[in-house]
């Protein structure tokens, strides 16, 4: 145990001597600005459009908007589904008298896991995962690394916890610096406000029978939980990429193909069979929460986290069977 955390925190101190994890954050806080900028324009704009500060008027004026863009015969069924559900949940809140953009920062925090989980974060994630363990091949150091007395899995081990650890750091990083510029601009006020949850489509219409109320914290820390589910699957994937090719560049080509070309399947082709148990198709698992419909049809939460959970274990066994028994020092 003690060599493992010897060799745990030897890895870390790799990681952030490369600066790939201090990349990662700069990333996030030059976009993190630029999306929260075009959030409050869209407001601004919807403000000067609707003429008062009045929430009802704005939420009212963001359905009529919306209900005519789904109008659009350019617009795809998979999409109209999705706006219509949105629809109703806005008019869920205005006949409740509850304005759900009253939490503020909270709000944007929220969205950003929401629309980011799918491929912004994995993205961010492949960035230190695939070269994790490639990059000992390329710089030489895997034949220096294999000649210390310890077994080749708690090597591998160690890597992978390094992994977990700037994975979990950069999602807890983006909450925190959602909430801290999004602050600035829309107040960060509304944690305890209440929330809904658990809206769905049964049978092609509207279904609120499950919808629960919370208080936004809660609602927050559920989104960023699944997210970061997501984000250690695809962590996990890189990890193996990064095993199996000994290039970093040639391992982030790869995952970056995979993360692009699975989203594209599951937007063109939701209704393909094996677009079910491809772990792309379930990256979005904030959506069960926030009750926006998944493209893949019938499909559950629990159902989506176990494929997601075979996906993971299966890049584990890869991942420590390739590396144990091949000749690395070839």
């Amino acid at each position: 145990m003690r060599n493992l955390l010897a060799l745990t925190r030897n890895e870390t101190l790799k990681v952030l001597r490369k600066r790939r994890f201090f990349v990662v954050i700069l990333i996030l806080l030059i976009l993190i600005p630029t999306f929260v900028y075009g959030q409050y324009t869209t407001e601004q704009r919807l403000l000067a459009k609707v003429g008062t500060t009045d929430w009802r008027a704005q939420l009212q004026q963001q359905i009529t908007d919306q209900e005519h863009r789904m109008q659009s015969p350019a617009l795809p069924d998979e999409q109209k589904k999705i706006m219509q559900l949105q629809v109703e949940q806005q008019k869920y809140y205005l006949d409740r008298n509850i304005n759900p953009k009253a939490t503020g920062a909270t709000t944007f925090t929220r969205f950003f896991m929401q629309y980011g989980v799918s491929l912004f974060l994995p993205l961010l994630v492949i960035v230190i995962a695939t070269d994790i363990v490639s990059s000992e091949h390329s710089e030489g150091t895997i034949k220096l690394l294999l000649t210390r007395p310890v077994k080749r899995w708690k090597i591998l081990l160690s890597k992978y916890l390094t992994l977990l650890i700037y994975t979990t750091l950069t999602v807890m990083i983006t909450m925190v610096a959602c909430y801290a510029i999004s602050g600035l601009f829309f107040g960060f006020q509304g944690w305890d406000a209440p929330m809904f949850t658990g809206f769905q489509i049964s049978g092609g219409t509207f279904d609120a029978s499950q919808v629960k109320v919370l208080p936004h914290w809660q609602l927050l820390l559920m989104n960023y939980g699944l997210g970061w589910i997501s984000t250690i699957v695809v962590a996990t994937l890189s990890f193996m990429v990064s095993v199996l090719v000994r290039g970093t560049a040639a391992g982030m080509g790869v995952m970056l193909a995979v993360l692009i070309g699975g989203n594209i399947l599951v937007q063109l082709a939701a209704d393909f069979p094996i677009a079910k148990y491809i772990f792309t198709s379930h990256l979005r698992l904030t959506d069960y929460v926030n009750g926006t419909p998944l493209p893949i049809p019938d499909v559950t939460l629990p159902f989506s986290l176990c494929i997601l959970g075979l996906w993971l274990v299966g890049g584990l066994i890869v991942s420590f069977i390739t590396f144990t028994r091949r000749d690395v020092l070839a």
